[in-house]
């Protein structure tokens, strides 16, 4: 392996069958999905997917983690793997831009017009004349039943707690690694995926209280809304815990330097992410 101190050109690694594996992977994991969504038998398809997705990153990570550590990179891939990260988390930004959008343009727009508002239009007269502009609301027919709410000072107070503690600590890992000091770069690590992981299970309480009072993804505009938002923050909560575990393991190991360590640096990138979408959604989906 040619590494950076041979040459100054462009790392190219070797052909490699893990986009391909992946690419398979990937459509019979959604696919397998697709079937069972429809009622068909599409299980084994879609684990069989997982895994041979989860096998591919597996791999596939662990090569490029070898080539780091093997000084096959040099400043130039530095930078392109800090503009593809930063395109990453722009790319995130707008999938959550759009989840927004689409809960103001229901709560702001759409509700005061069944109930009634523009009246130049007469908008509610020929849709829904007897519907009361509320929010949160389940619209017009009281789809899916009567619901209750998630209040703020519960659960979603002592996430956002967790999650800028979380914060707290994972910056406190990166000075610490700037710093050359291993074990509190572990203990901040350490720190941060536990408060991850205790964001998760908390956020699987609050759910499951949100069914027993009814709210629910049929409820309507807002338990649609409710559930995207926060669902797929969630998800990107649980990506984000995985990616710092894995840091940590590799701190552990003795992996980065203060000097060479974007993996670090990106995980943190992501993780910061995390939290400010967190704050927007405790603000605009729990208080407002």
């Amino acid at each position: 392996m040619t590494t950076s101190t041979d040459t100054q050109h462009y790392f190219v690694p070797d052909t490699t069958i893990w986009p391909f594996l992946a690419s398979i992977g990937l459509t019979s994991l959604v696919w397998g999905f697709i079937q069972i969504l429809n009622g068909n038998s599409g299980k084994f398809m879609m684990i069989a997917g997982a895994m041979v997705l989860f096998f591919t990153f597996f791999r596939w990570f662990g090569e490029v983690v070898h080539e780091s550590e093997s000084n096959a990179y040099s400043g130039w891939e530095d930078k392109s793997f800090r503009l593809g990260m930063s395109w990453f988390i722009f790319s995130e930004v707008m999938f959550f831009a759009a989840f927004f959008g689409v809960l103001f343009y229901a709560r702001v727009l759409s509700v005061p017009w069944l109930g009634g508002a523009g009246e130049e239009y007469d908008t509610h007269k020929w849709l829904w004349d007897t519907y009361q502009a509320t929010w949160p609301t389940n619209g017009p027919g009281n789809v899916g039943g009567e619901f209750g709410l998630v209040a703020w000072s519960g659960l979603p107070l002592v996430n956002t707690l967790l999650l800028l503690s979380s914060g707290v600590t994972v910056t406190w890992a990166h000075h610490a690694l700037k710093h050359n000091n291993r074990q509190h770069l572990i203990w901040g690590l350490a720190a941060t995926v536990a408060l991850g992981t205790i964001f998760l299970i908390c956020q699987g309480v609050e759910y499951a209280h949100a069914y027993d009072i009814n709210l629910t993804l049929g409820s309507g505009i807002y338990g649609s809304t409710f559930f995207m938002l926060t669902g797929f923050h969630g998800m990107h909560v649980l990506l984000g815990t995985i990616m710092l575990f894995v840091v940590l393991l590799r701190s552990m190991r003795g992996h980065f330097t203060a000097k060479n360590h974007f993996a670090f640096e990106a995980a943190a990138w992501y993780w910061h992410f995390v939290d400010v979408v967190w704050l927007g959604l405790f603000i605009f989906v729990y208080i407002v």
